[in-house]
């Protein structure tokens, strides 16, 4: 699938009719995992850069957390500006921009939450992003599982809405890093079956009998379930 038929929702306004707030409301609690997974390891950024930032809503809920850090946010679809005006005084530099065409800056951080499955590329887009941080965070949706493949419903359903075009297991998520040149710090499971504020009620009602499958044996559980995400902290080898 070439860049420019991936690309064409986001730059046509097609993403924006199917997905009016651009996800803004999870934008807070994807954060408050980033914030975990730094301190964790004792990262003490002074400059994050998000590629596919969208409305702009995940670098200002990191603005608390990081009062002093530089901010930065990149995205290639012209209508997440928008969002952005919202956010006028939270001291953040956003660019309509490809973040690896752009000849960007080095950032002691870059962050790509739910990013990687929309694009053409992902090897190559990992490739290109290598030499502009010390630190990568990716959160990856973990689309793929035992029930959605049976099902195939789920998986339709998030290509033709959100765009993905690419769908992860967390061991296929851990290998892509891998086979680009990344070394895999730290990885946990964000919890999002049971705790995000998108998930559907279908998976609220599940809750209990996914919280038994994910005690006997969590990754078991999410194979077979799915509705998992996985965030991972990452550096050049």
């Amino acid at each position: 699938m070439s860049d420019d038929v991936v690309s064409k929702r986001y730059l046509d306004h097609s993403y924006l009719e199917q997905n009016p707030t651009w996800d803004s409301e999870d934008a807070p609690w994807k954060m408050a995992r980033v914030k975990k997974v730094l301190e964790v390891n004792n990262i003490q950024p002074k400059s994050i850069c998000e590629v596919g930032c969208g409305s702009g809503a995940g670098l200002a809920a990191l603005r608390v957390t990081y009062p002093d850090v530089q901010l930065v946010g990149y995205d290639i679809a012209p209508d997440a500006k928008r969002f952005w005006k919202e956010h006028a005084d939270k001291n953040i530099v956003f660019h309509i921009a490809d973040f690896v065409k752009s000849e960007p800056d080095h950032y002691d951080i870059l962050l790509m939450l739910d990013v990687l499955e929309h694009v053409a590329d992902p090897h190559g887009f990992l490739s290109g992003v290598k030499a502009h941080s010390d630190y990568i965070v990716i959160h990856f949706p973990l689309d793929l599982s035992a029930l959605s493949i049976l099902r195939e419903s789920p998986l339709l359903h998030v290509r033709r809405k959100v765009g993905h075009i690419h769908y992860f297991t967390k061991g296929l998520a851990l290998e892509l890093l891998d086979e680009c040149g990344f070394e895999v710090i730290d990885y946990h499971y964000t919890g999002a079956a049971i705790s995000s504020p998108q998930r559907e009620f279908k998976s609220r009602l599940f809750g209990q009998f996914r919280r038994l499958i994910y005690f006997l044996n969590k990754d078991i559980g999410v194979r077979l379930l799915g509705g998992e995400t996985l965030m991972v902290l990452a550096q050049n080898k």
